[in-house]
């Protein structure tokens, strides 16, 4: 069936999808579907500001890096401010920052007393630091100890040492996002926006300025996700160049090009190998990633022949991409994984090191040290599977999006008179990992926008933002008898921002738009906007700790199972 009749009016099938909101793309050129273009600056901005042509063409270019830029350091400072209070082991710091000094002295994990007895020692001054040269089992890989002993390395083991690298990681990640919603979106200030939310978001915000493991997967498979977004455009580039170019110079498909191109050497598959292989050495969860993305990725070259021309895009992929998508990213993540064992297998006293050593079996052809890590992962596993500890703060995967039961990391109450409280009764000091709940809120709707986009108007981008929530939420419903928590779901923090970010772009209207609808539609963005930022300095004092009547803790817990 032809796509329109002969008359020029839609074919019945699109006609029977426009009721359900689906609306044809309009027809461009091979190469622009192929690789979308950045938008040139627009002719009433340059006149509203002044500008030449050149000039608004310089202030484009400056801006793809100015802007994300300045939003990465206003995210920064907030974040690096009184970093080292308080001066205590917040929740999970006990296990983390401690290892992380072993990994530094020892390669390895030694042994702590019991977080009692250790953690006033550490604390002190003068310092204590009573590890022993044992190995102990621990139910995480090693990577994201050693980037938290990197910052213990500069400035010892102190609150400031141990959450430095967070607080590193949580701005860059910042900037990662605007860029990446930059391409993305092909748009600098959608970028931007997206980039700006999670800045201001409270769960991203306590998780930079605390030792825990999870913002550094994060940060690994965000890293991943733009590396692998560089690399669907450079080979989708590399495909338009090979497509025939006709009389009119245009170019046009060929579906014997489609199907036999090559795409060349892929660099920056290789580089999200290397960073998914550190997301899964810090914690197992970033598996799930390796696997999404893999399979996200083939789909994008399936996309990309069908565009250029194949008749049968799926067959092409298997003859000339799978194989190399997948060694670009299975076995380097792999690869990268055993390497950050290295301080395992050189040490003699690391838990289960020589477990293999003398024994016989099936597997003895194996290296015993690799045997030897493989027992230690079971036991991992084992572990980690069976972690039913009730907790007062676990809670449900299905309450995560809707910020059903945050997590408490830290709180003292405070006489009054004493450290800064000047109320007449007790105040409060609180660090609740708690996302900002109209960003959250906001985010489950642009959830559904961008599940109609994908669904109804065959966006790949809202494709590419539900495969990575899916892979860092979808999961967890697997382990439900579990102890888990919320601040899991910072993980795919990043992909609810840039849901809520092309959702207020669509509010706002594309450029060809009549001039009110857009002013309108910018007005209800922008109010949005302002109401997050202003929701995250409403909650700034529980992010923090910092010293409030309980009063005025008590009115910010909206919700009876935030407390």
């Amino acid at each position: 069936m032809s796509r329109k009749a002969a008359h020029g009016r839609p074919a019945s099938w699109e006609r029977w999808l426009h009721r359900f909101g689906y609306v044809a793309s309009p027809r461009t050129s091979v190469r622009d579907r192929l690789v979308v273009p950045f938008p040139e600056p627009r002719s009433q901005l340059s006149r509203t500001l002044g500008l030449s042509p050149a000039a608004a063409g310089r202030l484009a270019c400056w801006s793809g890096w100015g802007g994300p830029l300045l939003v990465a350091l206003l995210a920064g400072l907030p974040r690096f401010w009184r970093l080292g209070s308080p001066r205590n082991l917040v929740f999970d710091e006990t296990y983390y920052a401690k290892d992380a000094w072993s990994l530094r002295r020892l390669g390895y994990e030694g042994t702590w007393p019991d977080s009692k007895t250790a953690d006033p020692q550490v604390l002190a001054d003068p310092q204590v630091i009573p590890l022993s040269d044992t190995g102990s089992f621990v139910a995480h890989p090693p990577t994201g100890k050693w980037v938290i002993a990197l910052g213990e390395w500069m400035f010892g083991l102190s609150p400031f040492g141990w959450r430095f690298m967070t607080a590193v990681m949580g701005t860059l990640s910042v900037l990662m996002l605007c860029r990446i919603g930059r391409r993305l979106f092909r748009s600098t200030a959608l970028g931007c926006l997206a980039g700006a939310l999670m800045a201001v978001d409270g769960l991203h915000f306590v998780m930079s300025r605390t030792a825990l493991l999870d913002l550094i997967v994060m940060f690994f498979v965000l890293a991943a996700f733009g590396c692998l977004l560089i690399d669907r455009d450079r080979a989708r580039a590399r495909l338009a160049a090979a497509l025939p170019v006709d009389d009119a110079r245009h170019v046009r498909p060929d579906d014997d090009i489609a199907g036999r191109a090559g795409t060349g050497v892929r660099p920056w598959r290789l580089v999200a190998g290397v960073f998914l292989g550190l997301a899964a050495s810090t914690k197992w969860n970033g598996l799930y990633f390796l696997a999404f993305l893999t399979i996200l990725t083939l789909l994008w070259d399936v996309g990309a022949r069908r565009v250029a021309g194949a008749r049968h895009p799926y067959r092409a992929v298997l003859r000339r991409d799978l194989g190399r998508s997948v060694l670009s990213l299975v076995p380097v993540a792999a690869a990268t994984y055993l390497a950050t064992w290295t301080g395992w297998f050189l040490s003699d006293d690391g838990y289960g090191r020589h477990w293999a050593d003398g024994r016989g079996g099936t597997w003895s052809w194996i290296p015993a040290p690799l045997r030897s890590l493989w027992h230690y992962e079971h036991g991992v596993y084992q572990f980690n599977v069976g972690l039913h500890t009730p907790h007062s703060y676990q809670s449900d995967p299905w309450s995560w999006l809707v910020l059903g039961r945050p997590v408490l990391f830290h709180y003292q109450s405070v006489k009054p008179g004493e450290d800064g409280c000047h109320a007449a009764s007790d105040c409060s000091q609180a660090i609740l990992a708690l996302g900002t709940p109209l960003l959250w809120w906001s985010a489950c709707c642009a959830l559904v926008y961008v599940l109609y986009r994908w669904a109804l108007r065959r966006d790949w981008r809202a494709g590419a933002v539900l495969c990575a929530v899916g892979a860092g939420y979808l999961p967890w419903f697997l382990y439900q008898e579990r102890t888990v928590f919320s601040f899991y779901t910072v993980v795919f923090l990043p992909y609810l921002c840039l849901a809520l970010a092309m959702m207020l772009g669509a509010l706002l209207g594309p450029p060809g738009r009549k001039a009110e609808r857009r002013r309108r539609g910018a007005v209800a963005a922008g109010t949005l906007v302002l109401l997050i930022a202003w929701n995250f300095i409403y909650f700034f004092p529980v992010y923090t700790g910092l010293t409030i009547p309980y009063s005025s803790w008590h009115t910010r817990m909206w919700l009876d199972t935030w407390v």
